[in-house]
């Protein structure tokens, strides 16, 4: 997946500016390059995990689609812990075809990884920023 620099920069500052609960959002795509960011409310305003409003994720999911692009990345962070899928993340990676990208801000400077998650199964990915 390819993103670029002022989107990834956006998806940084959301997880900054949520700390120290969890961001989540959402990322438009066509053909493997990301369009647009979509900041959601995680409406367990916790640090522990993310939710998305079921409306809300319907609202943005259906604009997306019906814009003719994909679901490209489903974002978040990790406020106290490496960013690397937790059993939960996995549970819930009800998108196979998505980019999990989880920024972790932990430490002095956050970190960005990025995997799929397909039938429970956690590979990191490649995330091109241009």
């Amino acid at each position: 997946m390819r993103i670029g620099r002022e989107l990834y920069d956006e998806i940084v500052a959301h997880a900054l500016k949520d700390a120290p609960d969890e961001c989540c959002g959402i990322v438009s795509s066509r053909d493997g390059e990301a369009v647009a960011v979509f900041p959601m409310e995680n409406t367990a305003h916790t640090w522990m995990r993310y939710e998305m409003d079921n409306m809300e994720l319907y609202r943005v999911v259906t604009g997306i689609e019906e814009a003719g692009l994909e679901v490209g990345i489903i974002y978040h962070s990790h406020t106290r812990t490496d960013p690397y899928p937790s059993q939960t993340d996995i549970n819930l990676a009800f998108y196979p075809d998505s980019l999990y990208v989880i920024v972790g801000t932990a430490t002095a400077e956050p970190v960005v990884r990025a995997f799929t998650i397909r039938d429970g199964q956690v590979t990191e990915a490649h995330l091109d920023v241009v």
